[in-house]
C-alpha cells in the first residue's frame, strides 16, 4: 500500500514540475518575442533616421528646445557632459540609442521622429 501511495506522490509531483517547467517556458518565450520585436522597431527606426540627410539648422533648435537644460546652450555641459566631438566618441546608432532611450542616468528618454533625429545627428556633427 504504501507503494501505490509513494507512486501517486511520484506522480503529483511529476505533474507540478511539469507545470512550473512550462510556465517559465511560456515565459520566457513571451519575453523573448517582445525583445525581438521591440530590437526590429528600433533597428527600423534607427535604418530610416540614417538614410535621412539632417540640417543643423533645424537640429540647433530642436537641441535649443530640449538639450540645452542638461548640456548648456553651448552644448559644453551642465549636469548632462560635454557634446563637443561626442560622434568621436560614439557612433550615430549609439547616438541614436542614447537620446531615444536616455541609457545614462540621468538623461530622459525622448519621443523624436526620424526627420527630427536626423536633424539633430547633423548638429552634434557640426560640433566637431
Amino acid at each position: 500500500m504504501s507503494t501505490s501511495s509513494s507512486s501517486a506522490v511520484e506522480r503529483d509531483f511529476k505533474r507540478q514540475f511539469f507545470k512550473i517547467l512550462f510556465i517559465v517556458f511560456v515565459a520566457l518565450l513571451v519575453c523573448f518575442l517582445l525583445f525581438f520585436v521591440n530590437h526590429n522597431e528600433n533597428n527600423k527606426y534607427i535604418m530610416k533616421t540614417l538614410k535621412l540627410n539632417g540640417s543643423a539648422e533645424a537640429g540647433d533648435s530642436i537641441f535649443k528646445m530640449n538639450c540645452v537644460g542638461c548640456h548648456g546652450i553651448t552644448a559644453r555641459g551642465l549636469v548632462g557632459p560635454d557634446l563637443h566631438s561626442i560622434t568621436q566618441r560614439l557612433n550615430d546608432k549609439e547616438i541614436i540609442k542614447q537620446v531615444r532611450g536616455g541609457l545614462t542616468p540621468p538623461m530622459p528618454s525622448f519621443e523624436i521622429d526620424p526627420v527630427n533625429m536626423s536633424n539633430l545627428l547633423k548638429y552634434l556633427h557640426s560640433l566637431e
